[in-house]
């Protein structure tokens, strides 16, 4: 984006569209609601299966960073420049999926499991950076180019441990833990810890 931005102005002799923002990590907490639904198999005491969970939410959050730096020497156009760079990216993910394998055993009325699998995120992305210019006896300048924002599918995977608690007939109960990353344009990890029941067929 930098580069599109700067090209052919006389600041980028100073390199700024290659200087490292250093985008920080941002954390959040909240509520979200879902449902599950599965298929085993099972050889004595060894269950293995597939599943796929839906989670509706507000996942994410916001980062911002910002640089400044002043031009050692004049620039080609004779002035000394004082260049600062504000940015910021966030995502906000509303729901999401994981598809994933499980491997469980069977211990009396408890069944302790582990899975992993994919996942995939109804994403909104947001990037934007400001480039503020202040020019020794001259006018300063403001350069400011519009903020991406869209709706994309974010890909990612999943991994994560559990328990399903027998209670009666086929009706049991889920503790959850998972552990979803999504490697797009904001790298974002999502934890979740969930409980539920469930009725097994």
């Amino acid at each position: 984006m930098l580069t599109a931005l700067l090209d052919h102005n006389v600041i980028q002799e100073m390199q700024v569209s290659q200087w490292n923002l250093g985008l920080g990590k941002q954390s959040s907490r909240s509520s979200a609601y879902g449902a599950f639904t599965g298929y085993n198999w099972q050889w004595d005491d060894v269950v293995v299966g597939l599943e796929a969970s839906y989670v509706h939410g507000d996942f994410g959050g916001t980062s911002t960073a910002s640089k400044e730096l002043v031009s050692g020497a004049a620039l080609s156009d004779g002035f000394f420049h004082d260049v600062r760079v504000d940015s910021s990216a966030s995502i906000a993910i509303s729901d999401m999926a994981t598809f994933r394998a499980r491997a469980a055993y069977s211990w009396g009325c408890f069944l302790p499991y582990m899975f992993g699998g994919f996942a995939l995120g109804n994403a909104d992305i947001s990037h934007s950076v400001t480039i503020h210019d202040a020019v020794s006896r001259a006018i300063s300048g403001t350069f400011t180019p519009l903020a991406t924002l869209n709706a994309t599918d974010a890909v990612g995977y999943s991994a994560g441990l559990g328990v399903d608690v027998n209670l009666i007939d086929g009706l049991f109960m889920r503790a959850e833990w998972e552990y979803v990353r999504f490697t797009s344009a904001v790298d974002t990890s999502v934890n979740t810890v969930r409980a539920g029941l469930g009725y097994k067929f």
